[in-house]
This record gives structure tokens, C-alpha cells and sequence, in this order.
């Protein structure tokens, strides 16, 4: 009976992990009003990175700023796509295309008003990042955010692009 039950655990935990392994076909707004059903996302094979934020996170803030620096260099050398994710609720979510735009940032941006992607993924506090590979599956993910981190993002994408 107990190995019953731990094969039964295993397997469910082993379905688990595997449930998001990619994008789940959630629907998300962008921040000028077209839905998005987010298992559609791709970037021809190369890989993207998905960044959750929020309008108050100075962390996030910080974080997108260094990556709008160099990522028009991060784009010709490994083509990467950057995504963010907003989690601020609806309430708030008329700050995010200000916010956007006060900062120059060049990402694509999505509201997560109903925190049903954040939720998917397990998301507790942000920045949260993920990468995903050229076929849309999570290779990397991180939370926080300390000065310098953007660096250690471009060299995973570089890994998965020499891959």
C-alpha cells in the first residue's frame, strides 16, 4: 500500500512539473488592449525571456532599465525577445503604459490583472525571470534582482543559443 501511495505521489508531483514546462495557454491583454494567448508566444526558435514585474518594484524597475541598455545588443547577437509581465492588479493597471513609456523600455508588455500566469508558474514575489529555450520550454529561472544580474540572464541565453 505504501509503495502504492509513493508511486502515486511521484508520478503526480513527476505530472506536475511538467504541466508548465512551457508557456500555459493563459490570455493576457497587452498594455494597448489586444489579447494574447500566451502558449502562442514564440520568437522563431530563439529564445525568450519572460520578466514579471510590478510598477511599485523598485527592484524591477532597476532590472529593466540595465536590460533596456544592452538589449539592442543582446537582440543582434543572440536574437532573444524580452516579455514583461505585469502582476499589478486592474486597479493599477492604467500605471503600467506610463510607466513603460516614462522609461523608454522596448519589450513587449502584458497585463496579468487576474494573476492567472503568475499563479501558473508559481510567481511569490518579483522581478521573477524566466527564460525559455527556441521551443518555448522554461530553461531558467530566477527571482530578484541585484545589480549586475542582467549578465548572468545573456550568458544563459548565450548557452541555449550555442546549444
Amino acid at each position: 500500500m505504501k509503495k502504492i501511495l509513493l508511486l502515486t505521489c511521484m508520478l503526480a508531483l513527476a505530472a506536475s512539473s511538467q504541466m508548465f514546462a512551457q508557456l500555459p495557454a493563459v490570455t493576457l491583454k497587452t498594455i494597448d488592449g489586444q489579447m494574447v494567448r500566451m502558449d502562442t508566444v514564440s520568437n522563431n526558435g530563439k529564445p525568450i525571456i519572460v520578466d514579471f514585474f510590478a510598477t511599485y518594484c523598485k527592484p524591477c524597475i532597476r532590472e529593466l532599465d540595465a536590460i533596456a541598455e544592452v538589449y539592442d545588443e543582446w537582440q543582434e547577437e543572440t536574437g532573444v525577445k524580452l516579455i514583461l509581465v505585469s502582476i499589478d492588479d486592474a486597479q493599477n493597471a492604467h500605471k503600467v503604459k506610463p510607466l513603460v513609456s516614462n522609461h523608454d523600455w522596448p519589450f513587449e508588455v502584458f497585463l496579468d490583472t487576474n494573476e492567472e500566469l503568475k499563479r501558473a508558474f508559481g510567481v511569490q514575489m518579483v522581478p521573477f525571470t524566466m527564460i525559455l529555450d527556441g521551443q518555448g520550454k522554461v530553461a531558467f529561472k530566477h527571482t530578484g534582482y541585484s545589480t549586475g544580474g542582467e549578465e548572468e540572464l545573456i550568458t544563459k541565453v548565450r548557452e541555449l543559443v550555442a546549444q
